[in-house]
């Protein structure tokens, strides 16, 4: 049985890890605050960039000149997958959900015969995939150095991917990450961006259109401005689910040392009052044997 130094020693350092935990849980919601504001500040740019571009698409349906960011390869045997997660963890199983997500893909994709590539954004999923996938794994972007998430940071990524596919080197990319809903829910995503998928139940508009220049040239320009735009959001969303993740989880993390500081209490005590009534015991019989 532990000594009861032992016992303080513990129950001090389950204080300390409680302080700990709950000091991350306050940043973690003051963060929260900024990421969460950005990200849905960003959803109607993107959906409506969404909304303009499949309009320009259904009118250019058909056209031999559709860009093949849009029509594609004509093939379906090479795929992408840019896989975006957090650089840091303590924050549940944010990370994990996006990646287990990627990964059933890629085996499913693999089942068909087809080649998988990996591009992971974030340390995290890096380390995870490279475990099961490591030389499938193309490029690797490390964005600890980044204070504050910016529209450049998402067109750097695009600009690599879009070096990638005019190469050649795969046919379909879709983009993972995890989807903003609250601070106990965030839903991991996965979004074809190459070649675009048009919703075909959109609300077809009844207004007819001339375009100038042509809708061909009018997507070239714009499907590149989309593809960073969808990755932004990506990495807005996935930012504030990691600190809605992060302020859940060390929220429970502090519960638990609550709960483990009163088990520790109670041994504690009962330990030193089982102590004391053995020192009185032994007093008495010392003072009857006189």
């Amino acid at each position: 049985m532990a000594s009861l130094k032992d016992m303080r020693v513990r129950i001090a350092s389950t204080k300390a890890t409680q302080k700990i935990t709950k000091a991350m849980q306050m940043v973690a919601a003051s963060k929260l605050r900024r990421a969460q504001t950005a990200a849905e500040a960003a959803r109607p740019y993107a959906d409506k960039m969404s909304a303009v571009i499949a309009n320009i698409a259904s009118a250019a349906a058909g056209s031999p000149g559709a860009p093949a960011l849009l029509a594609g390869t004509g093939r379906d045997q090479v795929h992408l997958l840019l896989v975006c997660t957090g650089e840091r963890g303590l924050s549940g199983a944010f990370n994990s959900s996006i990646v287990r997500l990627a990964r059933e893909r890629a085996l499913a994709l693999m089942n068909e015969g087809k080649e998988v590539k990996f591009f992971c954004v974030g340390r995290k999923g890096y380390e995870q995939l490279r475990r099961q996938f490591d030389r499938q794994i193309v490029e690797h972007l490390d964005l600890r150095s980044v204070r504050q998430l910016g529209f450049v940071n998402a067109e750097d990524i695009a600009k690599k991917v879009l070096a990638r596919f005019d190469a050649g080197e795969f046919d379909v990319c879709t983009l993972f990450y995890s989807q903003f809903k609250s601070v106990i829910a965030q839903v991991p995503t996965a979004q074809q961006i190459i070649p675009l998928v048009v919703e075909e139940d959109a609300p077809a508009s009844t207004t007819s259109y001339e375009y100038e220049p042509e809708e061909d040239e009018i997507l070239t320009r714009l499907l590149p401005r989309n593809l960073a735009v969808q990755i932004f959001r990506a990495l807005l969303e996935n930012n504030a689910s990691f600190y809605g993740a992060q302020m859940s989880a060390m929220d429970n993390a502090t519960r638990n040392a609550g709960e483990m500081i009163r088990k520790q209490t109670l041994v504690y005590n009962r330990t030193r009052q089982a102590q004391i009534t053995k020192e009185l015991i032994e007093i008495i019989s010392g003072a009857e044997a006189v």
